[in-house]
């Protein structure tokens, strides 16, 4: 049976950058420092016209570009997005013509928000394990911006727009351990764009003021979801050590979901892990929904976070609600 290892990270982020100074002109009775220090973000991305399928597109030419890899060795692509370039075909059926992979290629989506890398890897893990793929191409893609109403300063403070392209092969540098995975589908309310699809056609009603709610822009409620994390990611991490039968000081590093300084601060709290072993990437992205993690570990690797880091768990968590986590081992590490 073969091991799944992550072999190279590359990502996109479009070149219109929102800054904290941006949104305050809006908002004057927010400021600068407020954003900064509560929610730990100082800019944010948009993508404007782009799609996610253009972002992923971007992203992963980036990666064979960045990391010599040959398209030709991809046998199977991975999209994670929750805002798809259309309803059908899937998005990355498109990409893959858009890439030139070869058609025997396997391609499909995967519609999770801030677990999604962790299933995609948990994904083309078994691809590998059971020997159908060798190189899986996965890519996180998000334009949640464009669910955001102009008058959402909470969301529009918090939500970035970006894509990542990750190859996870039977060799590389991060071998994937075991995965734990859940739902909770009773919280899918907290965190939904309601209107658009099937259930619920777009209803065209205008938000007035920053307390107002539609149906047909995101909606967060931002409590609700604390408290999800709050309980459901200290049992994830305990459920993730015991799978891959580690102790928690065997973690060398901690690299979760980037939601936001204030959640991520009481969540590192309440599982007691040191501030030198978990790592924020948080500040110059945003929340960039799938691609948090594998940007961050992008990041971690560049600045020397990860040389001595043996075991690096990472966990996503959110919109769904869902969640999972993954023990990477990391080879380079001393």
């Amino acid at each position: 049976m073969n091991n799944a290892y992550i072999k190279a990270i590359s990502y996109y982020v479009p070149d219109n950058i929102v800054t904290n100074a941006d949104i305050i002109r809006e908002f004057p009775d927010w400021s600068e420092h407020k954003i900064a220090v509560k929610i730990g973000i100082k800019q944010r991305y948009l993508a404007n016209e782009m799609t996610a399928g253009d972002m992923a597109e971007l992203a992963a030419k980036g990666l064979f570009t960045e990391h010599n890899i040959d398209k030709n060795s991809i046998d199977a692509l991975i999209l994670c997005t929750q805002s798809p370039d259309y309803f059908l075909p899937a998005t990355a059926c498109v990409l893959q013509n858009k890439l030139g992979l070869s058609t025997s290629v396997a391609a499909f989506d995967i519609n999770l928000g801030h677990s999604g890398f962790v299933y995609g890897l948990s994904i083309a893990k078994g691809l590998i394990t059971s020997d159908i793929a060798k190189n899986v191409l996965l890519l996180t893609s998000e334009t949640y911006q464009h669910y955001i109403h102009k008058k959402d300063r909470g969301n529009r403070a918090l939500f970035s727009d970006a894509a990542a392209a990750t190859l996870v092969s039977t060799h590389g540098y991060l071998e994937l351990g075991n995965p734990v995975l859940g739902t909770d589908g009773s919280g899918y309310r907290n965190l939904i764009v309601e209107s658009g699809a099937h259930r619920m056609k777009k209803l065209g009603i205008e938000i007035i003021s920053a307390t107002d709610r539609s149906p047909d822009y995101l909606y967060m409620d931002g409590p609700a979801v604390f408290n999800f994390s709050l309980k459901e990611v200290p049992s994830l991490v305990k459920q993730t050590l015991a799978k891959n039968n580690l102790k928690q000081d065997d973690i060398d590093l901690f690299v979760f979901h980037q939601a936001n300084r204030h959640v991520l601060k009481f969540i590192r709290e309440a599982i007691s892990i040191p501030d030198n072993k978990f790592y924020l990437c948080l500040e110059n992205f945003g929340n960039t929904v799938s691609s948090t993690i594998p940007i961050a570990l992008y990041h971690a690797q560049k600045d020397n976070r990860m040389d001595k880091a043996v075991n690096i768990l990472i966990a996503g968590f959110g919109v769904g609600y869902s969640w999972g986590a993954i023990n990477l081992i990391n080879s380079n590490g001393i």
